[in-house]
């Protein structure tokens, strides 16, 4: 949201220098995310009336306007700009002047015809981003005067607010939560005359929804253009001017943080009636859209249709207008969940929408009411009722906090004396409702209901004492591991290990389309955002294949990547740390000696799958969107799945190479801390043995066959070459020749060639006794 330091200055007393004022919110954990500098002070812009407009002899968008501008000749100007009118007044930069964006004035010819000088829209004079016309400026304006005598220069920031704290959405909330942290006088709002009264033709039929409404009469009103300081002021913050009733309901929004809503009154009918829409029931906002309602959205109608979304925008239909004489000005308060589920599901954000979601404060809703009606008397000539006709209750104030003082020291790690604590708190506009020596009880006012704890009113504490006044203290120091360092640790290594693979990771989101979540079972969101993020991913499998799809469209030969996060488990949505990989085309640029590139295979998603948990069992099984699919088991448990993805997943990428997918359980194989050995000092012996075995003899049986010889010299065993299909037919029909390597080493000496010799020959009649292979000698 935008505040202007100048309307912040008609609240409370602020520091001099405008940085300080920003170090001071950012140091209270109020963010700025922009400072920027407005006003009119540039020489040789000034007032000038319009006194005569004909279209240009040779442009269809241009016209050549006659203006006064105070001195003794009229002013010929061309100008582009459709929304003025023969009276009005304007800024007009006279040659010589220097606008924003370093435009400078001088007269000139356009399409033939003289202009001495140019007629300004707020964005020329840095007053707001609208370019779409001129601006229009108050009939009370003098002709002749500095453009600047109307618009001073000002500062604007542009403030990031977080959701808790929707009492800052306002001039006045902002300047509230100042004067607590510089001690200055805490300011009030200007509440102007009337109060609750009876409560008239007023129905609420939704009380969950809107506990409180209210409805002022305001008669003969004159609806026009607002005077140059209302205007100022509400486009310093961003809100374009449309007229002098809906400025004013703006500018109270903008200053007090209520939204209020002004219904010509003349084209109502019959009785008010806040209720929930009717199922498929029509209504035509001010943005000029017709929109279909359902029973969850809450409207504000009256004997025959919806004339306003409650606490998202107005109907059309009675919609302040020119010609309006009477206004019924609506205050209420809406239950924040219900306005922002209609203005989600409609997509009809609002500046009212944004506070009601954030909840307003209901101490403000008939101050509201009051100083928007007040401000329709001064500016309009309009003529307010005295009361105020009101239904509902307003919420109740939250509920008080207990606060311990030996609590505050030991959380800050300082001491702060309670008559300190006591004076922040009630600088923040709490009032003590008990105390004693160690402890005291709060009443927490209405503005701040995300004071629930007695953490929070810590915070406050600390907020104004200055968190730079806290002493740093020295914590590095030795703390004992934790279950959660070791994860992490784990994580770190599994992401070094398939980064030095050669893998790529991934980031997906943790939502999937609405389709996709119907496929997979999926939990879906109450409120999804949009169609594309409406469900909760239970897996990695379609968001890996997405990105998968668009790298292949985008011409990429080779995708490895991996993905670790968090996925959603149905029905109940528990939550687990998962391993997604997916490899598919070139494995590497050809070599000399291959006649093609290799492509990924199966071996290649094993050697993965391994570097991550070590030696793993895989058993062939079922899997709808995989083919050659596999369970993976370490150490007798399931950890995860993997195989190759089936054409009909496959087909839009238009790829006859195959797609190779593996999600792993890392909560089922957890960090385990490592293990350490001395290095061997004596040296090893490998010893080949080539063999041809039957086609469906596994690698595992013969790896198991070999280790149950139980040979204490052997260290390791490792399959190094495979020939089988056509590679094989010389060795017969459904054989295969497979050969490993099997390394022997002794730790305490090394081994003479002869031991062995003796150890490799029993390996070797081991294998030809218990499984008839034939070796190859």
């Amino acid at each position: 949201m935008k505040f202007s330091v100048n309307w912040l200055r008609e609240f409370v007393e602020l520091p001099s220098n405008v940085d300080e004022l920003a170090d001071l919110l950012t140091m209270a954990g109020i963010e700025i995310e922009g400072i920027d500098k407005r006003g009119a002070n540039f020489d040789k812009v000034v007032v000038a009336q319009i006194k005569a407009s004909e279209q240009h002899p040779n442009a269809d968008r241009l016209s050549v306007c006659q203006v006064d501008d105070g001195s003794s000749e009229m002013r010929q100007v061309v100008c582009g700009a459709t929304n003025y009118k023969v009276g009005d007044k304007v800024p007009l930069a006279l040659p010589g002047a220097v606008l924003v964006g370093d435009l400078k004035i001088k007269p000139s010819k356009l399409r033939g015809v003289e202009s001495q000088g140019m007629l300004c829209s707020p964005s020329e004079l840095g007053l707001s981003e609208d370019s779409d016309g001129l601006l229009i400026l108050s009939p009370d304006a003098k002709i002749g005067e500095p453009i600047a005598s109307l618009f001073p220069d000002d500062t604007i920031f542009d403030v990031e607010i977080t959701p808790n704290r929707g009492d800052l959405l306002s001039h006045f909330g902002l300047a509230r939560d100042i004067a607590a942290l510089t001690g200055a006088a805490t300011p009030s709002p200007r509440p102007g005359e009337g109060a609750p009264g009876w409560a008239g033709s007023i129905k609420i039929s939704a009380p969950n929804e809107c506990p409180f409404i209210s409805f002022r009469k305001i008669d003969n009103v004159k609806v026009g253009p607002s005077p140059d300081w209302l205007r100022a002021k509400i486009e310093s913050v961003g809100i374009r001017s449309i007229n002098n009733i809906v400025d004013i309901s703006n500018f109270v929004m903008v200053e007090l943080g209520q939204p209020t809503h002004a219904f010509d009154a003349d084209k109502l009918r019959g009785a008010i009636n806040v209720r929930l829409a009717r199922d498929g029931e029509k209504f035509l906002a001010l943005d000029g859209k017709t929109y279909a309602l359902n029973p969850e959205n809450l409207v504000i109608a009256d004997e025959e249709r919806a004339v306003g979304l409650a606490g998202v925008m107005g109907g059309e239909e009675t919609g302040v207008t020119e010609s309006t004489k009477n206004i019924l000005l609506e205050a209420a308060w809406f239950l924040p969940a219900s306005v922002r589920r209609t203005a989600r599901t409609l997509n009809l954000p609002s500046d009212a929408s944004y506070r009601f979601e954030r909840r307003v404060d209901p101490g403000m809703v008939l101050a509201a009411s009051n100083r928007a009606a007040e401000l329709m008397r001064e500016i309009a000539g309009a003529k307010p009722a005295p009361d105020v006709a009101t239904a509902g209750k307003l919420p109740s104030a939250p509920s008080d906090i207990s606060l311990r003082y030996p609590h505050v020291d030991e959380l800050i790690g300082i001491s702060v004396l309670p008559t300190r604590v006591d004076e922040i708190l009630q600088r923040f506009g709490l009032q003590r409702a008990s105390s004693s020596k160690d402890q005291s009880s709060w009443r927490i006012p209405s503005h701040r209901f995300d004071l629930q704890r007695d953490v929070d009113l810590i915070e406050e504490i600390v907020r104004a004492f200055g968190i730079a006044n806290v002493p740093v203290r020295y914590r590095s120091q030795f703390t004992p591991e934790s279950e959660a360092d070791r994860n992490h640790d784990f994580e770190a290594s599994i992401r070094a290990r398939l980064v030095g693979r050669g893998l790529n990771e991934a980031r997906t989101s943790k939502l999937i389309p609405k389709k996709a979540g119907a496929k997979e079972g999926a939990i879906e969101l109450r409120n999804p955002l949009s169609e594309d993020h409406a469900a909760l991913r239970k897996n990695f499998f379609s968001p890996l294949l997405d990105v998968l799809e668009r790298n292949v469209l985008a011409g990429a030969e080779r995708v490895a990547m991996f993905e670790l996060g968090r996925v959603f488990l149905p029905p109940d949505g528990k939550e687990e740390r998962h391993l997604g990989v997916v490899l598919w085309g070139k494995l590497a640029p050809a070599a000399h000696w291959r006649s093609q590139d290799r492509i990924f295979d199966y071996f290649d998603l094993k050697g993965v799958i391994e570097s991550v948990i070590g030696p793993a069992t895989f058993k062939r099984t079922e899997h709808s969107d995989l083919v050659l699919a596999v369970e993976i088991f370490s150490n007798n448990q399931r950890v995860g799945f993997a195989g190759q993805v089936s054409s009909d997943r496959t087909k839009t990428i238009n790829s006859t190479d195959p797609v190779l997918f593996a999600e792993l359980n890392l909560e089922a194989h957890s960090a385990s801390r490592p293990t350490y050995r001395e290095i061997d000092k004596f040296p090893a012996i490998t010893r080949d043995i080539a063999m041809i075995v039957p086609e469906n003899l596994t690698h595992e049986k013969i790896a198991a066959t070999i280790a149950g010889a139980n040979e204490p010299l052997l260290a390791s065993v490792e399959l190094f070459d495979i020939f089988s299909g056509e590679q094989a037919k010389n060795f017969g029909a459904e054989k295969k020749s497979m050969a490993y390597a099997l390394t022997y080493r002794d730790k305490t000496r090394t081994l003479t060639n002869e031991e062995i010799t003796v150890v490799h020959a029993k390996i070797r009649e081991r294998l030809q006794r218990e499984l008839g292979v034939e070796l190859r000698e």
